[in-house]
């Protein structure tokens, strides 16, 4: 007799291969920083923007639409998988009507875990605010279905969060010395960065989020900006690694500790930090000619200040890892997501998301 395992893993498969979804598209809400912001910052008056050319180059349009890639970012390749359309910017005009069923993205470039985070970008729209956007949301589709069928929608919605790397690299490691980094030892930052954390992934689950994706933070100190900046040969800055080596095993510790005291697999984290790693310490095996040099930028490992047109550009994108100083290329951005829907639990604790939606479909 076939265990029920087995028939998990015979849906897994179907969802992997399968061009279509296998139950009606989720709706889909994105939450945090530039690594999934898809516009909302092109609304607000912000230095924090990706709105001019070069960005959006590989984009369908060939035009920049605020997300910090040359072309898809990672929610809108999620979105893909699950057989979606694209969430809309919450501040976008067009998110309205029907439209609103499909989810929203609220994430706006620069912001962090702390609200004192990413301060020198002026207006964003820090976590707090974007959760009053998800809640004025709701209101919104409650008047279109109702409010029983909206708590379900959101219930029954997938979430990504991605917060952190902002609240080291965009705040303690800013040069010279920053407030935080006087504050607090690295270590003790990262415990209060997890103890606020914790806030916010219980108000999430506080609004109705049921299946969320938590991203740790990337290799920070790998990226073209750091190694600008900091490194003398090229080789990932040691003490932004290490950052990320203490707060990533916290940040899995509390999605466990938060599961366990929900009785739920609610949140599920996703290991950016060894997807990221992956590539960024064997290029060659993914394809990519580097993973030191960004696309588009100038200075060393084209690391310092922002992509434009006067920036050096790559004549093709899919052969770097780093699109800008900081954010990763669509490519890159396609073997991340690969992770997600079918990594092991090294990447995907306590499951996959190919495996999510095998299991929901039954339910």
């Amino acid at each position: 007799m076939s265990s029920p395992w087995f028939f998990v893993t015979l849906l897994t498969l179907i969802a992997i291969v399968s061009p279509t979804p296998l139950a009606e598209a989720r709706a889909f809400f994105v939450f945090g920083d530039s690594l999934v912001d898809n516009g909302n910052n092109n609304y607000l008056a912000t230095t924090a923007r990706a709105d001019s050319p070069p960005y959006g180059i590989d984009y369908p349009t060939h035009r920049p639409t605020g997300r910090f890639s040359n072309g898809l970012n990672l929610p809108d390749i999620i979105s893909e998988q699950i057989g979606s359309e694209p969430t809309l910017p919450y501040l976008s005009p067009d998110l309205r009507g029907r439209k609103l069923l499909i989810g929203a993205n609220f994430a706006s470039a620069g912001v962090g875990i702390l609200n004192d985070t990413g301060v020198q970008f002026v207006n964003i729209i820090r976590i707090f605010r974007q959760f009053e956007y998800f809640q004025e949301y709701q209101r919104r589709v409650t008047k279109i279905v109702g409010q029983q069928q909206a708590q379900r929608l959101v219930n029954q919605a997938l979430v990504l969060i991605t917060l952190g790397g902002n609240d080291f690299v965009n705040n303690y490691f800013l040069v010279p010395f920053s407030a935080r980094s006087r504050q607090f030892s690295l270590p003790d930052f990262c415990r209060y960065l997890i103890s606020e954390y914790r806030k916010i992934l219980l108000r999430l689950h506080e609004f109705g989020g049921r299946r969320v994706l938590v991203t740790t933070t990337g290799p920070l100190g790998c990226v073209p900006a750091e190694l600008a900046m900091r490194s003398r040969n090229g080789e990932c800055v040691p003490e932004v690694q290490r950052a990320a080596a203490i707060f990533n095993p916290l940040l899995v510790q509390l999605i466990q500790q938060l599961n366990s005291q929900l009785g739920s697999t609610v949140f599920i984290s996703a290991n950016a930090f060894s997807m990221n790693m992956d590539f960024i310490t064997n290029p060659q095996r993914f394809g990519f000619v580097t993973s030191k040099v960004a696309c588009c930028g100038q200075g060393p490992y084209n690391g310092l200040g922002l992509c434009t047109r006067l920036s050096n550009l790559c004549p093709n994108r899919d052969v770097y890892a780093f699109w800008d100083n900081f954010h990763p290329s669509e490519r890159a951005n396609r073997l991340i997501v690969q992770q997600f829907m079918i990594g092991s639990t090294q990447y995907m604790n306590p499951m996959n998301l190919s495996t999510i939606i095998a299991m929901d479909s039954r339910s």
